[in-house]
């Protein structure tokens, strides 16, 4: 479940008074990521009727980042919520109609993204609302040299993720947008939509057949029309005959699951499992590890879920390939310039490193393939560094081709350890205390591990909260990891160890049955093209494919950073009914 806040600015708020754009906006990709196993669930609709609390301006780039942080400082800690999108009434400069940061659902600083009202009809929006929120579930573009397979051909509209689009707008993913969605979702990217939406703050109102189990109702499986739930009655939104339950993975033929039963595997090594409780139909919300815990056999550390590390990092950019030593580093990124800085300063200058904090900046990598697996904007940066013994040492960077004030996918990402019990935070190496985790697993008796909500996840023959007394394992969060009616002396069998975090399971959603909509609609996209930052000497730029660099037609990143996330842009220009 994606908890969305729509965010309609001032502009938008003159165009669309009653805000019925917005509303309608919603539920259109709602019914589009059914068809992922995905609810949108629209709880919260902010309209900006007196006047914008962002700056919100014809520049794009500069709109996001303003919205973000309104977002993380303003909106997050006053309404909880999984995701947030700007529609604007606002005409962006040239041909953007949409803008998102990558693989950044559920993280503060960028679940979100901005899209222009281009269109009379509430579907232009909503398929560019999808499309921006695809970004942030780290979908790529559907371009060609992907060979993606989309069942609606062009002139039906194509696949929501393609670059460009035209007549009619598409409203179906391709088979790339899937495999994109499920290698996010394997690498911990969503860790916050695995809980039910708070019913009572479900933007629209009380209705039978929204999908919404609400106050009054036993069950909700959509409308008649699509419901398949043999428990649940979608006219009455009552239980069938002696059903108990008729919705959530803690619900089998319609009955309650045993207390302990495994709902949902720990998907990576700083990730949690959770387990039926007995008393509802519903698996535990997600938890994980506290942030600093060790992981990856102690070379790195758990940032939002994610084992954070140097090695990762390189074969995500390079494939095969390993960090490069230290001296590359210091050298590479002390330059502060875009091939080796550690981001920029308040002027939007690169920073230079600092010698502590070379290891947060650029990433720097060793072996791997001839050039960067990322995509074809993104093109591989080597440097040769002598050495007093003699010889020299090869360094390998990548430069991705995006807007000049974009956060840099190849900068190290924030939680990554820069060396013995430090860690990489806003560019800095700090120690890794900052994070509290100490303290926090302190107080579980060394019986169990301190999860994100900063409770004991105890081992299997302990009960939380401090794993101070025999018990069933588990946490107050994710519920007992043993049946109930196992032995709880130490040496009986538990379901699953406390410490298995390496599970390589997908997490699934519950099915739903999507709904096909084709509405058509008169639009075509265009995009515009970069050009190369100048080479300082010691460095030298590979040469690429023979494919235009574009970072608004961007080619595939199979799995990028998700603080230091890339953007993707969106564009339109009037053209006849082509798609480019």
């Amino acid at each position: 479940y994606v908890e969305l806040i729509i965010v309609a600015d001032n502009r938008e708020a003159c165009h669309a008074p009653d805000d019925v754009y917005s509303c309608v906006s919603a539920s259109l990709p709602s019914q589009f990521y059914r068809a992922l196993n995905i609810r949108v669930a629209l709880v919260g609709l902010e309209v900006w009727s007196d006047a914008d609390k962002c700056p919100v301006t014809q520049d794009p780039f500069t709109t996001l980042h303003e919205f973000l942080d309104w977002r993380k400082v303003k909106l997050l800690p006053q309404r909880p919520h999984d995701n947030a999108q700007l529609i604007s009434g606002v005409y962006f400069q040239g041909t953007t109609i949409g803008m998102a940061p990558i693989m950044s659902m559920c993280t503060v600083e960028q679940s979100g993204g901005i899209v222009m009202d281009h269109s009379e009809n509430p579907l232009g929006a909503a398929v560019t609302l999808a499309h921006e929120l695809g970004h942030n579930f780290g979908m790529n573009h559907d371009t060609p040299e992907r060979g993606c397979g989309c069942r609606m051909t062009v002139d039906r509209g194509g696949c929501i993720m393609t670059p460009s689009t035209g007549y009619p707008f598409p409203t179906v993913f391709s088979t790339c947008s899937k495999k994109d969605l499920a290698a996010s979702l394997e690498k911990g990217v969503g860790m916050c939509l695995y809980n039910m939406p708070e019913v009572k703050v479900l933007y629209g109102g009380q209705k039978c057949g929204n999908g919404y189990v609400e106050e009054g109702e036993e069950c909700d499986c959509g409308e008649p029309e699509e419901c398949m739930n043999p428990c649940c009655n979608a006219t009455t939104c009552t239980l069938k005959g002696d059903a108990v339950c008729a919705h959530g993975q803690c619900c089998e033929d319609c009955m309650l699951k045993p207390a302990g039963t495994l709902c949902r595997e720990s998907s990576n090594s700083c990730d949690l499992s959770e387990f039926c409780t007995g008393a509802s139909p519903h698996c535990p919300a997600n938890v994980y590890l506290h942030d600093g815990h060790s992981c990856h056999d102690v070379e790195g550390y758990c940032y939002n879920g994610i084992c954070q590390t140097h090695e990762q990092q390189c074969i995500t950019l390079w494939g095969p390939a390993k960090p490069a030593p230290g001296i590359c580093f210091e050298r590479v990124n002390s330059a502060g310039d875009p091939y080796g800085n550690c981001g920029k300063d308040s002027k939007g200058s690169f920073a230079k490193c600092e010698a502590r904090d070379a290891k947060c900046g650029k990433i720097q990598c060793q072996g791997g393939a001839n050039r960067p697996v990322i995509g074809t904007n993104a093109v591989s940066i080597e440097t040769n560094i002598p050495l007093q013994e003699g010889g020299r040492i090869l360094c390998r960077g990548t430069h991705v081709y995006l807007g000049d004030d974009m956060p840099d996918p190849g900068l190290v990402l924030a939680g990554t350890k820069c060396g013995d019990g430090m860690v990489c935070l806003n560019r800095q190496c700090q120690n890794v205390s900052v994070f509290g985790v100490h303290e926090c697993s302190g107080k579980c008796n060394g019986r169990g591990v301190c999860n994100n909500k900063r409770n004991c996840h105890c081992e299997a023959h302990w009960a939380p909260p401090f794993c101070e007394k025999t018990g069933f394992g588990g946490s107050i969060d994710s519920g007992p990891m043993r049946l109930a009616g196992t032995p709880s002396f130490p040496g009986a069998e538990p379901l699953l160890a406390a410490h298995s975090f390496h599970s390589q399971s997908l997490r699934r959603l519950p099915l739903y049955q999507p709904l096909h909509i084709s509405h058509p609609m008169p639009l075509s996209l265009s995009v515009g093209q970069p050009c190369l930052p100048p080479l300082p000497p010691h460095h030298h730029v590979l040469p690429v494919h023979s494919s235009t660099l574009s970072p608004s037609r961007a080619p595939p990143f199979h799995s990028l950073p998700r603080q230091q996330s890339s953007y993707r842009v969106d564009q339109v220009s009037v053209c006849k009914s082509q798609v480019i």
